[in-house]
């Protein structure tokens, strides 16, 4: 005997999955799959199933799916800096990354980072029973938070390599600092200097960090060190202070944002880039290429950090996958901004 229909708004009885298995003639257990973007079906039979769902107007039933399976579909993502190239984008391709897997995204954006934030975050996404959280958070506060916390759900933290108990992903941040300053070296570059993002963030100290051993490891000093913020505004007051002394014939930038304040600090100072003094930045903008001169810089691939994020998330979530550290390498792009000395 069937079951009890379920009517919307107009009286009309609601498709289910049933319906939809009947129309395309095959099991509900494939239709299943098909709504949850299983792989092991054939092009034919999605097609078949997707046609259905299209006639039938079928919609998942999410929040009783979720009483079943007892999981919400949900991840919830914690960011910061989201004027920023580098976390904007990580946290559009987790949330791409996480749609193709068939969950959902939560996304709490934090104006300033601190341990009260950040925990404040975290609870948000308790409260809403998330399956797991990303946390797009590359700040020295962030891990402690975490661990304070002791969420009874996976979590990613995307900057670091997590801990024993929280998984992480992240660029290698040395590393693009390494290829950056090698590049320069390479050009006959011997004082190189470096605008760094704020150091309590973990991409700015460990991009400092890379370009400080890397001219240890070549015999050269690292003594021209500057702090920014990671804006134009504050490359562009550096830059005036660096046209004064003319200490450095190259400068190394931790974001290509500060990168663009300083090429226009060097330009209004009549200095030559690069005639006068190479420039590199860091995340590839697709402004960079357009810059005056066009910005050699190390590019990050955030679509893959957000896919092997979520990929760790999601086998945590169903499979009870161990803890992971997970490392993207960067690449250096050269173009106009950088010569030989």
């Amino acid at each position: 005997m069937e079951r009890p229909l379920v009517a919307n708004i107009n009286g009309r009885r609601l498709p289910r999955l049933n319906d939809v298995a009947a129309l395309a003639g095959v099991s509900h257990q494939t239709v299943s799959r098909v709504v949850n973007n299983h792989p092991n079906v054939s092009k034919a039979t999605r097609e078949r199933v997707e046609a259905a769902i299209s006639e039938l107007g079928y919609r998942r039933n999410t929040a009783a799916r979720s009483l079943v399976t007892r999981r919400s579909q949900t991840i919830g993502v914690v960011g910061s800096e989201l004027s920023q190239y580098g976390p904007a984008n990580t946290i559009l391709g987790v949330e791409q990354a996480a749609r193709d897997a068939g969950y959902f995204v939560s996304i709490a954006a934090l104006k300033t980072v601190n341990r009260d934030t950040i925990s404040d975050a975290l609870r948000h996404f308790q409260d809403q029973s998330v399956d797991g959280v990303v946390v797009v958070v590359p700040h020295s506060e962030t891990l402690s938070a975490l661990d304070e916390m002791a969420l009874d759900v996976p979590v990613v933290t995307v900057g670091s390599l997590g801990n024993d108990k929280i998984s992480g992903a992240m660029v290698d941040q040395k590393r693009g600092a390494e290829l950056a300053v090698r590049h320069l070296i390479d050009q006959g570059h011997r004082r190189i200097g470096h605008i760094s993002g704020p150091l309590d963030w973990i991409d700015g100290a460990a991009r400092a960090e890379g370009w400080s051993q890397t001219l240890r490891a070549a015999g050269l000093e690292d003594d021209l060190l500057a702090h920014g913020d990671w804006s134009a505004g504050s490359g562009y007051a550096i830059g005036r202070e660096l046209a004064r002394k003319r200490s450095a014939t190259a400068i190394f930038v931790g974001n290509d944002q500060m990168a663009l304040g300083l090429l226009r600090a060097f330009s209004e100072a009549g200095i030559s880039v690069p005639g006068d003094v190479s420039v590199v930045g860091f995340d590839d903008t697709p402004e960079a290429a357009y810059f005056v001169p066009p910005l050699t810089t190390v590019r990050q691939d955030f679509e893959e950090l957000g896919r092997r994020c979520v990929d760790a998330m999601v086998g945590e979530i169903e499979q009870g996958a161990a803890v992971s550290g997970i490392v993207v390498t960067p690449e250096l792009v050269v173009r106009g901004s950088t010569a030989a000395i």
